[in-house]
């Protein structure tokens, strides 16, 4: 008889040598946090003077709210996660600033929706959340404990706006009085962390059981089928909602995850063949979604066809405008694209007036974002805080990348509000919400383990007892 098969132990990320110090960089963190805030001051300021030859009036009042914001944040992570990437908070900071600021130059031209004072009203309640959950989770493994918990309230949550009536062509939205909400933006992050936490607890069966097929290795049905219904049951209920964005969101999440969680390189393979027939016949059967796709393929018709240019078409004739380092804060005329300008379509109000340069920029800055969070994962010891980690991360990239090639023609339009700089203020919350966890598991990662002595202390000699 032979003896079963264990899974070989992950080797430990490297520690730093006994006795060395664990820079903690919370002053750094503070200082590019002053550099973020006043260049989200210096952006606002810009649009008034563009527009009016003067500085806005409350200019001073702004930089003070946004600086507020940045300094409890900082002292909350201090206090609470003094070993925490010192980039992630001060990026985040700096996306909201200038998405302020945007929403705010579109304002000006838009008398009948001044969107600008709500987003703040949104991002001091984001701010607010993540202080909480720096301050309240220590340890971002409680979270494994809570995963049928979580994903009952991901369930629930996307459920409850079929009850609603649509907005635009889709069921996303709760409106209640004069406030609204998108319930499927939390479930989100509930999603994340039961997909961390099953995958985590199932690694093992899932990489080394099951049956191959060609030269896949497919999990017995027991292992992956809890897991598999939760998704389809997620992604049905979208798709029955026409929320076609989330629903690609959540896909390529649940992907991502079993790919980091196995290493199989066929999942991505299975994974882009699903998403390409789910595609088609989506966009073959929903008069919603065929239109969008339609607009994809042929932006220019309703020109030719003489009833003027549609949303994508105005996006990109705003693209083309700002060239190379765009026409000015203030100066373009992305404001044409239409409803939508404030949200799905800011980021051609940023390639208009800032152009190529500014457009990069804040690619970088998202880029930047997602790869410290990808790197606090795998400086991690345990499965869940990784996967965590990284499906987190992935949700901002699967956002920035599905909304950027929609609004470029890349692939069609979705209808998903780009994390922190466009409209919405569920989005700016949740996204809050994703940075406060990466915060958390960035602290844990960077900190000195407890079997190491800490900087300038001598280990104690214990004597042998027996």
């Amino acid at each position: 008889m032979t003896a079963p098969r264990t899974e070989p132990a992950d080797p430990p990320p490297p520690s730093p040598p006994p006795g060395a110090r664990v820079p903690r960089r919370r002053g750094v963190e503070f200082s590019l946090l002053v550099g973020a805030v006043l260049i989200s001051v210096l952006g606002y300021a810009e649009v008034g003077l563009a527009r009016s030859g003067a500085v806005p009036p409350d200019a001073a009042r702004y930089g003070a709210g946004l600086g507020a914001l940045a300094l409890l944040a900082h002292i909350a992570v201090r206090l609470r996660a003094p070993y925490a990437d010192p980039l992630l908070l001060p990026i985040a900071v700096l996306l909201n600033g200038l998405g302020l600021a945007l929403i705010y130059r579109l304002d000006l031209e838009t008398a009948d929706d001044q969107a600008a004072p709500t987003q703040l009203v949104w991002s001091t309640l984001g701010v607010g959340l993540f202080i909480m959950v720096v301050l309240l989770i220590r340890d971002h493994r409680a979270l494994q404990r809570y995963a049928y918990l979580s994903v009952a309230a991901a369930l629930g949550l996307m459920i409850l706006p079929i009850f609603f009536p649509a907005v635009n062509g889709a069921r996303i939205w709760i409106r209640l009085g004069g406030l609204s909400f998108q319930p499927g933006e939390f479930a989100k992050i509930l999603l994340a962390v039961f997909f961390a936490a099953y995958l985590a607890a199932n690694r093992a069966a899932l990489t080394h059981t099951g049956r191959r097929v060609w030269k896949i290795r497919f999990p017995t049905g027991r292992v992956l089928g809890p897991i598999v219904a939760i998704w389809l049951v997620s992604v049905g209920v979208l798709v029955l909602e026409r929320d076609l964005g989330t629903s690609l969101l959540f896909f390529g999440l649940f992907v991502i995850m079993l790919y980091v969680a196995t290493g199989r390189t066929g999942w991505i393979a299975v994974g882009l063949l699903l998403a390409a027939a789910g595609a088609f016949l989506v966009g073959s059967l929903e008069p919603h979604v065929h239109s969008r796709v339609q607009d994809w393929l042929d932006p220019f018709a309703s020109i030719r066809a003489g009833q003027g240019p549609g949303q994508l078409a105005q996006s990109l004739f705003a693209f083309a405008a700002g060239g190379m380092f765009g026409t000015g804060l203030g100066l373009g005329h992305s404001v044409l694209i239409g409803f939508a300008t404030k949200s799905d379509f800011i980021l051609a109000t940023v390639g208009e007036e800032l152009g190529l340069v500014g457009l990069t920029a804040v690619f970088l800055l998202y880029a930047l974002l997602v790869g410290r969070g990808y790197r606090a994962g795998l400086a991690l010891r345990d499965a869940f805080g990784r996967l965590l980690a990284i499906g987190l991360s992935s949700i901002l990239a699967l956002q920035v990348f599905v909304i950027a090639g929609g609004v470029m023609g890349l692939i069609p339009l979705t209808g998903m509000a780009m994390p922190f700089l466009a409209q919405g203020g569920s989005s700016v919350v949740t996204n809050w919400v994703i940075v406060a966890l990466l915060v958390r598991v960035s602290d844990s990662a960077r900190a000195p383990h407890p079997e190491l002595p800490a900087a300038g202390v001598i280990a104690p000699v214990v004597e042998d007892a027996r």
